[in-house]
């Protein structure tokens, strides 16, 4: 073969390779002095990347924890000098020498005369993402709901505590070169120091649950901005692949609604790529989708300029949110929880929404909440009187679906369903035992602008005496929210066996389930497969519920409830408690019935009756 022959199989063979990125020169921390001017680069408008510089201060040290550090600067060019640093600089690349000293990250806060940044050092970036470190344990969001402000911020406020990214006070932090910055002593710099805001784009969310989210996430360090996202054909004008300087978003809900953060690429080693140089949670591993990002404008503010954007296609995956950085990979977006909805109106017509939400025991639950919640309330009442009528199914990889059968009605009805959906997947998702992988909701909702609600006022049976072996019909009288007596019979079995005196309990469904809770003292499902059985008996609103009890003894072991216990079988129970969860119970179910209407119904009411001998 000749050697030209050769060269041009070989260059054929490269040219066909995708083409790598050349590796970017970086420059350590202990080779930056006070005095250097470093380019910065970031995007003020559109998809443009563009320069600025950055007058270098000084270094604080171990500002944001032990050995970690902040190269302190002055920022200079475009609008910055009447915005001040802006939210979504977060991960603007700065280069010395064509060097890459890291991104800047912090800024010293609101009403800040001057741009001064905080530059996050680049081998800490990219040291800090490389961890395997398992997910800290408290990295989960418990929301009471219905959702609320108050209840929101208190919940991110439990579930984030561990993470302060920042010097408390002045001793926390050593500087190198800096003595005043701005009229303020070195030492308090650094206690100002917070890290860049990140604009949140809302879009398709009901204006009240944009409010009650919007000041959650501002309170965790975020600008909330409703308006339209997602990408749109000509609108995002993209130069090419990703590269620093980009902006880029970070989405938890994608589809007909959308909801995302957004900041600036600071360095890509092949597909890997780096931002924010700062946590977006210090959530640690993540699986959130990585998107390109489109900036529509700079809005100044005295209170904290920020760039109004929007995030655009999928192009990756962020695998790590880290103290000093989130990082991730180009290429397939992660796998999304999908949720189809349907609302079908009484009053005619038929909507279907689709979504996506990120997959994560933090955002998860709160993000199929706010979502379910949004699109009920945007088409149909969200407040006043309503009825809802919910069916759907939960995929769940490996195990039964979780079905849905629920009626709601009354003041709140679209948030108690969405909380009825997203309570099996908060448990599901956060159980101890295996991890989960949720493959999709459906769910229909058929609704009507008047309630449906009805009150148990009494039950009876004409024979207060009724004999063992025999089914006798229990009366029972119900009253609805227009003043109507409904009378409703229930035919009920007496046990042959069945002797003395026995208790009738009628009740709704959730004053059943918290009777039997307080009578059980109840033991937590110890197994998947045995929370999605608990999870599939949850009892309906629109169902009365008949127990025939006696005073007989029973249990609860390892979580099943065991009726009619002999002496025997209760004392080895007892004696033995190594082999799993016991829990004693004063009384038994002989009997169990239940009667569906077309109302949601509440009230409880027991009966005593005595059993005659066949």
């Amino acid at each position: 073969m000749s050697a030209r022959r050769l060269a041009f199989i070989l260059c054929l063979g490269l040219c066909s390779l995708p083409a790598l990125r050349a590796a970017t020169p970086q420059m350590g921390i202990g080779e930056v002095r006070p005095g250097m001017v470093g380019i910065g680069r970031t995007v003020f408008n559109g998809t443009r990347v563009e320069e600025f510089k950055a007058h270098i201060i000084g270094v604080v040290e171990n500002v944001i924890g032990t050995r970690r550090n902040l190269i302190l600067a002055r920022l200079e060019g475009g609008p910055l000098a009447s915005t001040g640093v802006i939210a979504g600089m977060s991960g603007s690349p700065v280069y010395v020498d064509g060097r890459l000293i890291g991104a800047v990250s912090y800024a010293l806060g609101s009403f800040s005369k001057e741009p001064i940044a905080g530059i996050t050092p680049i081998e800490e970036m990219t040291d800090a993402t490389s961890l395997n470190a398992p997910r800290p344990v408290g990295a989960r969001v418990k929301v009471e709901f219905p959702l609320s402000r108050d209840n929101l911020i208190a919940a991110f406020g439990r579930g984030l505590n561990w993470n302060r990214p920042f010097a408390d006070r002045p001793g926390d932090a050593q500087l190198l070169g800096v003595s005043n910055v701005a009229g303020i002593g070195g030492r308090e710099v650094a206690t100002l120091l917070r890290p860049i805001a990140m604009p949140l784009t809302m879009s398709g969310f009901e204006p009240d649950l944009t409010d009650i989210l919007g000041a959650a996430f501002k309170d965790q360090g975020f600008v909330p901005m409703a308006g339209a996202a997602g990408s749109r054909p000509g609108e995002m004008p993209f130069d090419g692949p990703l590269k620093p300087g980009d902006a880029v978003g970070v989405s938890f809900v994608t589809g007909d609604l959308e909801l995302g953060a957004t900041g600036t690429v600071t360095h890509i080693d092949n597909d890997r790529v780096y931002a924010f140089g700062h946590p977006m949670y210090n959530l640690g591993p993540t699986e959130f989708p990585m998107t390109r990002a489109y900036v529509y404008t700079v809005l100044p503010s005295l209170f904290s300029s920020a760039k109004l954007s929007s995030t655009g296609e999928v192009i990756g995956t962020f695998l790590q949110d880290r103290a000093t950085a989130i990082a991730g990979r180009l290429g397939p977006g992660p796998k999304l929880l999908p949720v189809k909805l349907t609302l079908e109106a009484e009053r005619g017509g038929s909507r279907t929404f689709n979504f996506g939400v990120v997959r994560d025991p933090l955002f998860t639950p709160l993000m199929t909440y706010t979502a379910l919640v949004s699109t009920i309330g945007s088409y149909e009442r969200q407040f006043g009187a309503a009825t809802y009528g919910l069916r759907g199914t939960l995929r769940v990889k490996n195990h039964e679906p979780i079905s849905f059968n629920n009626l709601f009605s009354g003041d709140g009805a679209s948030s108690n369903s969405a909380a009825y959906i997203v309570a099996p997947i908060t448990a599901l998702i956060g159980n101890d035992y295996e991890d989960i992988d949720l493959e999709g909701l459906e769910l229909t909702v058929k609704s009507t602008e008047e309630p449906r609600t009805a009150t148990l006022e009494r039950v009876w049976l004409d024979d207060p005496r009724p004999r063992a072996g025999r089914t006798v019909p229990l009366k029972v009288l119900l009253r609805t929210y227009r003043g109507e007596d409904l009378l409703r019979t229930i035919p009920i079995a007496i046990p042959a066996n069945a002797s003395g005196s026995l208790a009738v309990t009628v009740s709704d469904g959730p004053r059943l389930n918290q009777a039997e809770q307080r009578e059980a003292r109840p033991t937590q499902p110890r197994s998947v497969p045995q929370l999605v059985r608990t999870l599939n008996r949850s009892r309906r609103n629109d169902t009365l519920y008949v127990k025939l009890v006696s005073p007989d003894p029973g249990a609860v072991v390892n979580g099943e409830v065991l009726s009619s216990l002999p002496p025997s079988v209760l004392a080895v129970l007892e004696s033995d408690r190594s082999g799993g969860s016991f829990n004693p119970l004063g009384s038994a179910t002989v009997g169990e019935w239940q009667l569906t209407t077309e109302h949601a119904i509440s009230g409880i009411r027991t009966l005593t009756i005595q059993i005659s001998p066949n």
